[in-house]
């Protein structure tokens, strides 16, 4: 799994950053450090679906599950995640992202909001 960090740095755009996961021993397998949050949701969103300028509307990790999504930044890069990559959205101010479903099939996300 590749997991990367949504951020508004202090030129006021998103940016983007992997985010390398660590894992410690557990009871029956590995396991990273928990963190507090306060809800699960999915959501499925059909192929060519375009949502313009905006801010993630809270911390929250978006998981991609199924299908494919691209990510605009304001330098004008676009960055594409599949089934099994994350992103933890922290860019509440700015300028924020675009978000486009690409490919075939529906784009299918767990959405985890965390605690503050």
């Amino acid at each position: 799994m590749r997991l990367f960090r949504l951020f508004t740095g202090t030129d006021g755009q998103s940016h983007l950053e992997e985010i390398k996961l660590h894992f410690a021993p557990g009871q029956f397998a590995e396991q990273s450090p928990s963190q507090p949050a306060t809800s699960i949701s999915f959501s499925r969103m059909a192929p060519g679906t375009f949502i313009d300028w905006h801010n993630a509307p809270r911390r929250q990790y978006v998981i991609t599950l199924a299908g494919e999504v691209e990510i605009g930044l304001g330098d004008g890069s676009i960055h594409r995640f599949g089934p099994g990559e994350g992103i933890l959205a922290e860019d509440l101010t700015g300028k924020g992202h675009t978000t486009r479903a690409v490919g075939n099939e529906p784009r299918i996300t767990v959405t985890i909001p965390l605690a503050d």
